[in-house]
């Protein structure tokens, strides 16, 4: 079985002890008009800071590409800042976090204009899915090359992509996923929505089954925290049964509440689109505690990546008060206590559930 050490230098798929992932997502800031905050800025080395004070192991980056929509005509490479400037600022971002003893995992997503959903891209027929591919193709492969050139530990193939990998489209993403091995050598994972991973086609072409996590974990207003706990529970019996189907690490490439009442029964809910929200730090920490008690309690669960931080750890801008970060809140504390304590998949290694 390979270490993390080892999986640089190695090709092609395989089985991995991870140990526990201890992970938070820094968002970007590359818009032209904030100069000095984005990745591989001062700044960013500040957030950096920050995440290893916390106990953070790990971090990811989230570089986009720009679609207008869902008709799937083909990916913006440029996003925010020109490619070039964005390709040179991640790479020196995930050198500065090796620097800081982090490990990196490296996720290009799609932003979508119009406001709609990535997982209901509706290209036009067999010659319109040919034209997206290409063009989704070009866009990892070239965010596959950085994160080599970086030497990131883990790069995700996609983002919650559900028309194309839980449909016959699927032969298709598994041909991109190849085509990723051939320029990055390092641990190839999927980052699937939480509802539609069973379905997902493309799993045994991964190293890591990855999940963005936004479980609800009640379905009442006012749950108790022990109801909500129940539901992490739920949520831990599903990952065990999927790591046991497939002999795979499982981790959340995302997971994470929003700062408001009730966060645990529609999570994925954006914030940019919530009106008189009143702030609720302690219904946030409580949606953390029940889901993240349950999952570092579990042998066969690798880790998470909470969502998210940002590349400037003093621009508010980025998101409401009410909005997914953690930091600055109650439910930081609980990432705290979480990642300072001896997680069940620490003993990975010792019994090696994953080996053939």
């Amino acid at each position: 079985m390979l270490t993390l050490c080892d999986h640089a230098l190695a090709k092609g798929p395989r089985q991995q002890s991870l140990g526990p992932i201890r992970g938070v997502t820094i968002g970007p800031i590359e818009n032209s008009y904030h100069p000095n905050i984005g990745y591989g800025s001062p700044a960013y080395e500040r957030t950096l800071v920050e995440c290893t004070r916390l106990g953070a192991t790990w971090i990811a980056l989230t570089p986009f590409g720009r679609v207008g929509d869902l008709s799937g005509v083909g990916v913006d490479m440029t996003f925010e800042a020109p490619f070039d400037q964005n390709k040179a600022a991640v790479r020196r971002a995930i050198e500065m976090a090796h620097a800081h003893g982090l490990r990196v995992m490296v996720v290009p997503h799609l932003w979508v204009e119009s406001g709609a959903w990535r997982g209901q891209l509706a290209p036009s027929g067999d010659a319109g899915w040919r034209k997206w591919a290409q063009s989704y193709r070009q866009f990892v492969l070239s965010w596959a090359a950085v994160a080599q050139a970086g030497r990131a530990e883990m790069f995700s193939a996609g983002v919650e992509l559900r028309t194309w990998v839980t449909t016959p489209r699927a032969p298709s993403f598994a041909a991109i996923i190849h085509a990723i091995r051939n320029v990055y050598h390092g641990l190839v994972t999927y980052s699937a929505n939480w509802d539609d991973v069973n379905d997902t086609a493309i799993l045994g072409e991964l190293d890591v089954i990855g999940i963005n996590a936004f479980y609800p974990l009640g379905d009442t207003d006012g749950a108790s925290e022990s109801a909500l706990r129940r539901g992490g529970e739920q949520v831990r019996a599903k990952v065990h049964a999927l790591a046991e189907v497939w002999r795979k690490p499982v981790i959340f490439t995302e997971m994470g509440y929003t700062t408001r009442p009730n966060p645990a029964i529609r999570p994925w809910e954006w914030p940019d689109s919530m009106k008189n929200v009143v702030v609720d730090e302690a219904a946030q920490a409580a949606a953390y505690r029940a889901l993240i008690g349950p999952m570092i309690d579990e042998p066969l669960f690798s880790g998470f990546f909470v969502w998210r931080y940002y590349s400037d750890p003093d621009d508010v801008s980025q998101e409401a008060p009410w909005g997914f970060s953690p930091r600055g809140k109650l439910a930081e504390n609980v990432l705290r206590d979480a990642f300072k304590k001896r997680w069940a998949s620490e003993e990975r290694e010792r019994l090696r559930p994953f080996a053939r």
